[in-house]
């Protein structure tokens, strides 16, 4: 797998507004939102893309949905409700070779979304 700009933000090398954090996942906010509140989880090991994780272990699939949620609640949107978004390849409009979860939230969100 290519390196990404995700890559670089897990090491520190790019700065990034970290939502939450744990032993496995990382939420920051995205650098182009597209919404009020838009923020991205990914997992510490790396994971091309959603259709990769097949190969991966429930327990890894399990946290980063995980790390979602407390995020989500972190940013106060639980009881509002938000939206979770994960792009898979091309057709997908996945843009980088890097599984992660936008978390979109702080208005209503349209249906149906593309």
């Amino acid at each position: 797998m290519s390196e990404t700009i995700f890559d670089k933000i897990l090491r520190k090398e790019i700065p990034a507004e970290i939502v939450y954090e744990d032993e496995s996942a990382i939420s920051f906010k995205d650098i182009s939102p597209q919404a009020p509140v838009h923020v991205l989880v990914i997992p510490k090991v790396k994971v091309a893309g959603f259709a990769d994780f097949e190969s991966r272990s429930n327990e890894e699939v399990g946290a980063l949905f995980k790390a979602a949620a407390i995020t989500a609640r972190k940013l106060g949107l639980a009881d509002d409700g938000y939206r979770i978004v994960v792009n898979q390849g091309r057709n997908g409009q996945q843009t980088v070779d890097y599984i992660h979860i936008h978390i979109l939230g702080g208005r209503p969100m349209n249906w149906p979304p593309g």
